[in-house]
This record gives structure tokens, C-alpha cells and sequence, in this order.
């Protein structure tokens, strides 16, 4: 007997205005599909037999599942889809409900951090097929189905060794929580939400970080391209930009490097909240512009433990190596 795997593909990643002013790579829904596929496949080859999927008005699962030709159950929860960031919200606090080991997120920066909102304890095992993916890990489904397997198999060296829970930041408003990043924050000049993305560094004013690794796109590249924030792994930052300041060329979306001046670094510690000059704009979480900036607004940010749980897909792998997982079958057998 195992647990259920959980299952969330979001349909809209990787097609952002990205495409159009710098060079995103396009994911488009066939590409999806594959991958799905692949992830129900490496289930299947491991004795998983049921999966707790997502509905979306492509179909991205039902059309994996009839290409797959696996004995894996996928069970379509059971949330009322309007093709927005609620219907992952909704299926990932199903998904917890119903006992899911863990969800396999197909997606961004983005569509990791509304899944956060409901998964809970439930650990993420992130796919990238986002703009800015810094969160997710650009990994082989096929290796990430094993990775999901391990977890639904119960071997426990993975659990122990492989999940880890991360910080994530959260924006206050009046002091009451408004919203949630797992990458950065960013005050943005502009005054609407328009196409979301992030893409002119001119316009940011504040930049804060949970997580600064070397090798990001997107606005945390900012900070990490600054020597340094090198050995400053797992500590949050806090910048502010805007001449006068040192220049700093960042890759800030795919191919597109421009200076950015950075007026000031600091670092920003677990438990830490600081207030946001509040001025005309919106307010940018993940890359993505979320929340518009009203007059008389009192804004702080802060950096909490309370993140969620998160898979490392190739120590997951390592680990089930060493548990024997790939050359005794006892695991799927009982």
C-alpha cells in the first residue's frame, strides 16, 4: 500500500509578455503533457498506484493519463476550476486533506508559491517550466516521479535526508498579512498590475529576498551577482535600488542583462520585519505584480521560517539508491 501522489500543472506557465521583451523558453501544453506523462510513468515503474491531479480547462492530466498507458489511478479532485491561482490553492489543501506524501508541482516561481498557500506540511517537488525559476529545479520528470515515489513508498532516509522546510517572505499590510513570496518582493513604479510582469529595473525601488542563489533569473539575480552575497546562502536580503549606486549587470529575465544601481545591501534575519516607504506602485511577489499600493498604506515585509517543506529531487534519488530501493522490490511488494 502506498500514499497518493500529488499532482499540480498549471497551464499558464511559461507564457508570460517574457517571451516577447527578453527570450523565455515557451512550455506549451504539449510539452506539459509529456512531462506528466513521464512523472505517472517512473509512478508506475515503482508500484505507485494513485495520483491526486488537478483539473484545468486544458485537460493537461486527462490527456497525459490516456498517452501513458500506466496502471496508475489518477483521481481529478474534486474543486470548482475558474482558470486562476485559486484552483491551485484549492486543489493543493484538497490534496493535504486526502493524505497526498507529497505534490509535483509543474510550473514557476509563481505557480509554486500559490500552491504553498494550501499544500500545508505536504512537501513541493517543483518542475520548471516557469519564466523566473528560481524556486523550481530544472530536472527530468522521470527523475522527479522517482523522487515522488520514494516519498510514496516510505523509505525514510529520503524523508529524513530530502525534505527540507524553506522561509518564505510575507508582506503585511496595515498589519494584517496581505500575501506571500518564496523568492522576492519588490516595489515596483508603476501604478497597475497590468501584464504582472516585472522586467524594467528602473522602475524597482525595493528588492527583498528569501534566497539569492548564483545561476537565478530574474530580480534575486540582482543581488546575486554582487560579491558579496556569494557566501550569503539561506540568509534574506534587503536592497535598495535607484541611482545614485554601484551598477550591477544582472540577468533580470532570459537574455536580457541590463545594469541595475544598487543604493544599499543589508541582510535581512529569520523573524525580521521592516517597513516599505510607502509610495505609488504595486508590489511584486515572485516576479510577478500582485498588489497595488494604496495611499495611506502602512507596508512591512519580513522573513519567516515558516516556508513550506520542499523536496531536493537528486538527494531524494541519492537516497533511495542507498535504502536499495532500485534493486529490492520488498518497497512495492509490502
Amino acid at each position: 500500500m502506498t500514499a497518493p501522489v500529488g499532482l499540480i500543472a498549471n497551464p499558464a506557465s511559461g507564457k508570460d509578455i517574457r517571451r516577447l521583451i527578453a527570450h523565455g523558453s515557451v512550455f506549451d501544453n504539449n510539452e506539459k503533457v509529456n512531462i506528466i506523462r513521464r512523472i505517472l510513468r517512473a509512478l508506475d515503474a515503482f508500484g505507485v498506484r494513485d495520483v491526486l491531479a488537478m483539473p484545468d480547462v486544458f485537460g493537461l492530466v486527462v490527456r497525459a493519463v490516456d498517452q501513458a498507458a500506466t496502471s496508475v489511478r489518477v483521481h481529478l479532485v474534486d474543486i470548482e476550476v475558474d482558470n486562476s491561482a485559486r484552483d491551485s490553492v484549492t486543489a493543493a489543501r484538497v490534496m493535504a486533506a486526502e493524505g497526498a506524501c507529497c505534490i509535483v508541482t509543474i510550473g514557476g516561481d509563481g505557480t509554486n508559491r500559490v500552491v504553498s498557500k494550501g499544500c500545508g506540511t505536504v512537501p513541493l517537488v517543483p518542475i520548471s517550466t516557469g519564466t523566473n525559476n528560481v524556486f523550481p529545479t530544472m530536472v527530468e520528470g522521470t527523475l522527479a516521479g522517482i523522487a515522488a515515489a520514494a516519498l510514496a513508498l516510505g523509505v525514510e532516509s529520503v524523508r529524513q535526508h530530502a525534505v527540507a522546510q524553506v522561509p518564505r517572505l510575507e508582506v503585511y499590510r496595515n498589519r494584517g498579512l496581505a500575501d506571500i513570496a518564496l523568492v522576492d518582493v519588490v516595489v515596483y513604479d508603476e501604478r497597475f498590475v497590468a501584464s504582472r510582469a516585472i522586467w524594467k529595473p528602473q522602475k524597482m525601488r525595493t528588492l527583498v529576498l528569501a534566497r539569492a542563489p548564483v545561476g537565478a533569473i530574474g530580480a534575486s539575480a540582482i543581488a546575486a551577482f554582487l560579491p558579496e552575497a556569494v557566501s550569503l546562502e539561506g540568509q534574506g536580503l534587503w536592497l535598495e535600488l535607484g541611482a545614485p549606486g554601484r551598477v550591477v549587470m544582472a540577468p533580470i529575465a532570459p537574455g536580457l542583462i541590463a545594469p541595475v544601481f544598487v543604493r544599499s545591501f543589508e541582510l535581512l534575519g529569520i523573524g525580521e520585519r521592516r517597513p516599505l516607504v510607502s509610495a505609488p506602485g504595486v508590489i511584486a511577489l515572485d516576479g510577478e505584480r500582485e498588489l497595488p499600493i494604496l495611499e495611506g498604506d502602512h507596508l512591512e515585509v519580513g522573513l519567516s521560517p515558516e516556508g513550506p517543506y520542499v523536496v531536493d529531487i537528486e538527494r531524494a534519488v541519492r537516497e533511495a539508491v542507498k535504502a536499495g530501493m532500485f534493486v529490492n522490490s520488498a518497497y512495492w511488494d509490502g
